[in-house]
């Protein structure tokens, strides 16, 4: 069997090396004849999966190692006969961790107290539902827009309109959709920007065209009591540096590439693939995964909760030194910063999730054991 893999696939000998030879290719210009006549194809959200890339191929399985899906066109593989699988919830927590990391960063900027903030979500996926538990453990004020899930659910959801109008912090976390029933693309353009609060913070870690990129950038340049936070951009790999200079935090579409994370992708995939062919999984990811640099905290019970919150959180991953090399990358040609955004997610440097921290507290503080907990930390 051949196996086409995006290059940056982790562990993809691991997992896959025993079903047959791989063949590593990049993932943004993999072509048709790149697959040759391979029977596995293995992608990232870089790579467009329709029928101009596979018609005619061998190709009978098609693994995304992502959460989402709109880069492959899933009507025409089921009209091919294509078995396809993605990794749902493989890198919720790195998005997670990408968003408190960014929280605190703007509280630093503005002199803001994060409990006293209110928070809207949009989007209870794999992601969103992740980062609403976390906020609501920390006994902050969430409110959460999902129209799909408010009509298959019903439950506490609110419209846009109210997350807009009375919300500090909106943290973006749907899928893109362009048509159907409830369209995501530029689903923050222009009048939408506009009505944002007074000093409201914006985080888009979702798809970049969920907002209207040169809407948003006018938006900042007219008002600078809007902060912004933008992992994913409009026409990646290429980035308005305009925009990205007047953002608190710009990165490469890193949220989410957190070490476990990426190498829980591959695991779903391999999995599926097992599934798929019939056979028994023999690998398991926990026999892979390289030892944590940090694998515990220990804190002390008369310990600021603040403070301590920035700690834990800062110790295992700090987007700010994301966004230092991403910026030092901005001042290239067109065709050089196109490079260096995919340079810098192939050459990631290792990254670690906070729940995967154990914190012991030395004495007894109810606040900070709520804390850890609901960072979904170990306490010992």
């Amino acid at each position: 069997m051949l196996i086409v893999a995006d290059e940056n696939i982790p562990l993809c000998e691991a997992f896959f090396g025993g079903f047959g030879e791989i063949r590593r290719v990049p993932g943004r210009t993999l072509t048709r004849d790149s697959i040759g006549d391979a029977q596995v194809l293995l992608v990232r959200s870089v790579t467009r999966v329709d029928r101009a890339l596979l018609e005619g191929s061998q190709v009978r399985f098609v693994g995304t190692c992502t959460i989402g899906t709109d880069h492959l066109d899933l009507a025409w593989l089921a009209e091919a006969g294509i078995e396809w699988a993605s990794a749902p919830g493989c890198n919720a927590r790195g998005v997670v961790d990408y968003v408190l990391g960014s929280l605190l960063t703007l509280a630093d900027l503005d002199g803001a107290e994060l409990a006293a903030r209110t928070y809207g979500v949009v989007g209870a996926g794999q992601v969103g539902g992740r980062l609403i538990k976390v906020l609501r453990g920390l006994g902050w004020t969430v409110k959460v827009c999902d129209p799909l899930r408010q009509a298959e659910e019903g439950g506490d959801y609110v419209s846009l309109d109210e997350v807009i109008d009375s919300c500090d912090v909106i943290s973006l976390h749907t899928p893109l959709a362009r048509g159907g029933e409830h369209p995501t693309w530029h689903l923050f353009d222009a009048p939408q920007l506009a009505r944002l609060r007074h000093g409201a913070w914006l985080i888009n870690a979702a798809r970049g065209a969920v907002i209207d990129n040169l809407a948003l950038r006018e938006l900042l340049t007219a008002r600078d009591d809007v902060q912004a936070v933008l992992d994913v951009w409009e026409h990646e790999p290429g980035v308005d540096p305009a925009l990205a200079d007047l953002c608190v935090l710009a990165t490469p579409h890193i949220a989410g590439y957190s070490l476990d994370g990426r190498q829980r992708g591959t695991e779903q995939i391999y999995r599926a693939l097992c599934q798929f062919l019939q056979q028994a999984p023999s690998i398991e990811l926990v026999s892979l995964l390289s030892a944590a640099w940090l694998s515990e905290l220990r804190l002390h019970a008369s310990a600021d909760p603040a403070w301590a919150l920035a700690a834990v959180c800062r110790s295992v991953y700090d987007p700010r030194s994301d966004d230092n090399r991403f910026r030092r990358t901005l001042g290239l040609d067109a065709a050089g910063q196109r490079a260096a955004f995919d340079a810098l997610r192939k050459n990631y440097p290792p990254r670690r999730e906070i729940d995967g921290l154990a914190v012991s507290i030395a004495g007894d503080c109810e606040v900070l054991r709520g804390m850890v907990e609901a960072l979904g930390c170990r306490r010992v």
